[in-house]
């Protein structure tokens, strides 16, 4: 039974770390998984085999696959109290391990800072100061973290087991949320932002990659990697002209670097990703992660109702004011947030979002510019008070011109 066991689990590590590689596909991995699991009663075959044999990867890809897989479970079996399952995933800068707690008997989630950054003090900083960050928040939509530490030049973090998948994963597969689920998931993620700025936390990488939803439908924010203390002027400064966070859905001040940024960096990246759900596609691509920021600093964004017509204008109302290039023009906090979403859940509209709309409006008009407000629904203002207001307009300009030809007599004589 525990070959089995052990067999089962280095094939799940096998293929997801092929896939994480980039030397298969998530389709070419599943057909090999299914066409394992047919041929498992007349002839067992391992994951290995069926991507060799089917040509999706080499004998060497396979052989190097196989080192790093007994180079990691080397590594993560020195960690004391856990024993590890499957990897999970990997990234730049950590591999994360499915494990078990042993003295709680229960199934956590391990991250291992990779050997290659353990002998650099920055690195190792930044990774002890993820797990502290991680540990003040403490709220259902944000994986909660365990412990972190370490053992034998192993630095690690363990955390909440989710399990489940991520936002990434669906949208990978082309899937375009509609616009209650996609809603039901912002909402979520924005009640855990509401509770990371109210401990002056900022997270700075939200991103489908990091949103987590588990079998039950929970959204659980994830990876504190970038998150950083709104007081914390020492790092700002240390990280001011620098640009950190993820190209598709960074906010264009984290582009500049600029030394206060705040929660409003978050709700931006929160719409880039609510813009991702419900149009099926980032808003701005280009070749080059520079040209990508270039886009969210300088183009305008596509309404995603023009990408997707069965949106409601409310929801694409909230969403470009989320993602307004100046932070001054987005929602002041989540608070304000939450209020426009709930009201588009419940049928009604987004009001503080057309505020702003009208706001920039008269700004331009201010400035001499022509404006063109489009509405899918209803006028904004009623047209009993617009013609209220031209009645009131007309009155009290002729009321002026009279009292400047009293004037001019009076100066006259």
């Amino acid at each position: 039974m525990s070959s089995t066991n052990d067999t089962t689990s280095f094939d799940t590590m096998f293929g997801r770390m092929a896939v994480d590689q980039r030397l298969c596909t998530e389709d070419e991995l599943q057909r090999c998984q299914e066409e394992a699991k047919q041929r498992q009663a007349s002839e067992p075959v391992s994951i290995e085999h069926l991507l060799i044999e089917h040509q999706f990867i080499t004998k060497n890809q396979a052989h190097r696959l196989r080192s790093s897989i007994r180079d990691s479970k080397d590594t993560a079996s020195q960690i004391p109290g856990y024993k590890v399952i499957s990897k999970l995933g990997s990234g730049a800068m950590a591999v994360v391990y499915k494990a078990k707690q042993i003295s709680l008997d229960r199934v956590v989630a391990v991250k291992v800072l990779p050997k290659r950054f353990s002998e650099k003090p920055d690195y190792i900083r930044r990774f002890f100061q993820e797990g502290k960050i991680a540990a003040k928040l403490n709220h259902n939509n944000i994986v909660q973290a365990i412990d972190v530490g370490e053992a034998g030049g192993v630095y690690y973090f363990v955390m909440e087991y989710v399990e489940g998948k991520t936002l990434y994963d669906d949208l990978s597969k082309g899937k375009i949320f509609v616009e209650s689920e996609a809603l039901d998931v912002t909402i979520q993620l924005a009640h855990a932002l509401q509770h990371a700025h109210s401990q002056g936390l900022i997270h700075r990488d939200v991103k489908p990659k990091n949103v987590m939803i588990n079998t039950e439908g929970v959204v659980k924010l994830a990876d504190m990697g970038l998150a950083r203390e709104t007081a914390d002027i020492k790092a700002a400064r240390n990280e001011q002209g620098k640009a950190f966070g993820t190209p598709y859905y960074i906010a264009p001040e984290q582009i500049r670097g600029e030394l206060d940024i705040d929660g409003r960096a978050d709700i931006y990246s929160l719409g880039a990703t609510l813009y991702h759900m419900v149009t099926g596609r980032v808003p701005f691509d280009a070749t080059t992660p520079s040209e990508v920021m270039r886009k969210h600093l300088k183009e305008p964004l596509i309404p995603p109702d023009h990408l997707n017509t069965l949106l409601s204008a409310g929801i694409s109302e909230v969403i470009e004011v989320m993602m307004a290039k100046n932070r001054q023009d987005r929602y002041a906090n989540v608070d304000e947030l939450l209020l426009d979403l709930e009201a588009i859940r419940k049928g009604q509209s987004p009001l503080r979002a057309r505020q702003k709309f009208n706001l920039q409006a008269l700004e331009q008009l201010e400035q001499g510019e022509t404006v063109n407000i489009e509405t899918k629904d209803t006028s904004v203002v009623p047209a009993e008070t617009v013609t209220r207001y031209r009645v009131t307009l007309v009155i009290m300009v002729a009321t002026v011109a009279m009292l400047l030809l009293v004037i001019l007599i009076l100066t006259l004589k």
